[in-house]
């Protein structure tokens, strides 16, 4: 098992459906990796499976070249099975605490947050390693989430220093939209894994990422 903890910074963070991992599936987050990805998280939807960790080790292999972290969600008995970096929980926990005893290990934790702020109060509470608010647009895979307003994602980067990712129908052309809320990354699902070129998707989303971090610059 990994025992160094890797870091979790801005960038495209793509979110894989497990029950819809195939060969060109693999193919297309190599192409991801290719163009550079923040992170790699492994979505909570397993259906049928059953070989959990064996499909999550085929992904940390898959990363291993790339210093790519993936992460499980909410699923954390994971991390004690296979090579995997962290959990997102969807949901604040009362637990976090005897979680990471029980994992004995450092790893990377985030949370979902919507337009309450006391779940970002809660992730600086619990040094946790990133945000991630959803949904900032309409999006049929991000149906759960309430919609976030600009507003607060912008309160949030006012009051933390932690990485701040923005999910929810997140295209290239609606990004340069929500630029201006602070956000340091964005977790996407539909717009790599279903491009034709998903490499050049990834590669335009870390551009315009780019592009918010030289007007910031001083």
């Amino acid at each position: 098992m990994s025992t160094t903890k890797k870091e979790i910074k801005g960038g495209v963070y793509l979110v894989v459906d497990p029950s819809a991992l195939n060969a060109a599936a693999l193919d297309k987050i190599r192409a991801a990796l290719d163009s550079g990805l923040a992170a790699i998280q492994v979505w909570n939807n397993w259906k049928e499976i059953t070989a959990k960790a064996e499909l999550i080790q085929q992904i940390t292999q898959l990363t291993a070249g790339y210093n790519t972290p993936v992460l499980v969600n909410e699923n954390y008995s994971l991390l004690t099975e296979t090579d995997a970096d962290g959990v997102h929980f969807d949901r604040p926990t009362e637990n976090l605490a005897l979680i990471r005893a029980a994992i004995d290990r450092d790893f990377i934790s985030g949370v979902t947050c919507g337009n309450d702020l006391n779940t970002v109060q809660y992730a600086i509470d619990y040094q946790m390693d990133y945000i991630s608010f959803c949904s900032v647009f309409p999006s049929s895979s991000a149906n759960s989430c309430e919609w976030v307003q600009p507003a607060t994602i912008a309160a949030a980067r006012a009051i933390t220093n932690m990485p701040v990712f923005a999910a929810g129908g997140i295209t290239a052309s609606n990004l340069p939209d929500i630029l201006h809320t602070g956000l340091d990354g964005i977790a996407v699902i539909n717009s790599i894994m279903k491009a034709d070129d998903p490499a050049k998707v990834t590669a335009q989303f870390n551009q315009i990422l780019q592009q918010k971090e030289h007007k910031n610059a001083p």
